[in-house]
């Protein structure tokens, strides 16, 4: 729920690979206790914790990583992934920005010399597809990392690895799109797990 903000059943289940019965099951004993609450939009219910399920959320979570003895490699692990982070971040821009002097960003208003990107160059994305590969690689050995010493890290290398598959396949929305697992969607839910999982608040975050 951290993650998702306000998430639907299926959704918050995928984070992890578990099945959304037994979530549904969880989320119910949640909003009992009042760690979460739910409500409806558009006639789905959808969950968000309360403050109460944020703080015992974070308590379970330092707690979690005491007890795998995993605090150095969950350490390490985001701070290579911050190294990453501005890579992700410049390609995500250029995915959806076509830069000024590209044959396509022209009459685009004044002194900007920049427009959105339309994807009907396919060589210019296909140069974004291939340095984000280059990153998956990258990605990959953190998520090795994390995996070795804490089970819950397992989930977001397929879920990384099906999004660029679907890029791949033509489905360009998988890069950036938000509200669908996209690349950049889950690359952020890896980013809030491993602050909320290090107790680390993102303003904080540059003094790391």
């Amino acid at each position: 729920m951290r993650l998702k903000g306000l998430g639907e059943v299926d959704d918050i289940a995928a984070v992890h690979g578990l099945e959304p019965a037994a979530v549904e099951t969880l989320l119910a004993e949640l909003d009992a206790t009042g760690h979460c609450m739910h409500r409806e939009v558009g006639g789905v219910p959808k969950f968000i914790l309360t403050p109460t399920g944020r703080d015992d959320g974070q308590a379970a979570l330092a707690a979690e990583l005491d007890a795998h003895a995993a605090r150095d490699a969950v350490t390490a692990a985001y701070r290579k992934f911050l190294e990453l982070n501005p890579v992700m971040l410049q390609l995500c821009t250029d995915w959806q920005v076509l830069p000024a002097g590209h044959p396509a960003a022209t009459d685009t208003g004044p002194g900007d010399g920049h427009r959105l990107n339309d994807h009907s160059d396919s060589a210019y994305d296909t140069k974004i597809i291939e340095r984000l590969e280059a990153l998956h690689l990258e990605l990959s050995e953190v998520l090795t990392g994390l995996s070795s010493v804490m089970m819950r890290y397992d989930n977001y290398a397929p879920r990384c690895a099906a999004a660029l598959d679907r890029l791949r396949a033509g489905e360009l929305d998988y890069l950036t799109k938000p509200m669908i697992p996209s690349y950049h969607t889950v690359w952020f839910e890896l980013h809030e797990d491993l602050l909320a999982t290090l107790g680390i608040n993102r303003a904080d975050e540059g003094s790391v």
